[in-house]
């Protein structure tokens, strides 16, 4: 994990680059995300600063959308569907094996980094439920057998 004075210089870039945009908050914690894979701690007192925001103010918002990681994320991220089709499809079952399997709750990430676990609220793939991403990739119909062989395929390309 890099420390936060390495990845100041992207911040602060992503600072400049917004400073002037309406409503830029969330466009910069975007911008941070998609660019280091999270939202350092760290980076909130420049946000705050910058913006002329409380710490409070940004922390709130990084905390009130489920998508912000305040962590880095491991190597792949699952994302297990908790909309209704999933649901009625046993998401709910999946969801706890995959809980167990990996040893991790939502928005965690396995102690080898190997993977995070989050939860979503619909991928579209409704016709397949219930249905996960693994990085990018949409799977449908996942039981907990299909869910174990997915996990030793990517553990295994690591």
């Amino acid at each position: 994990m890099q420390d936060y004075q390495t990845q100041k210089p992207t911040v602060l870039e992503i600072l400049d680059t917004h400073q002037a945009m309406p409503g830029n908050l969330l466009p910069i914690l975007h911008g941070i995300q998609d660019t280091l894979g999270y939202i350092p701690p760290a980076a909130v007192v420049d946000i705050a600063k910058s913006l002329n925001l409380s710490q409070a103010e940004v922390h709130g918002v990084i905390s009130f959308y489920h998508y912000f990681r305040e962590t880095p994320p491991g190597d792949h991220t699952i994302r297990i569907c908790r909309a209704e089709s999933c649901q009625a499809m046993n998401g709910k079952a999946l969801e706890a094996h995959a809980k167990q399997q990996l040893g991790i709750d939502f928005h965690e990430t396995t102690a080898d980094g190997i993977f995070s676990l989050e939860p979503v609220y619909c991928l579209g793939n409704c016709a397949c439920s219930p249905s996960i991403t693994i990085d990018d990739e949409v799977i449908g119909r996942v039981t907990t057998e299909k869910f174990d062989r997915l996990l030793a395929t990517y553990k295994g390309a690591k």
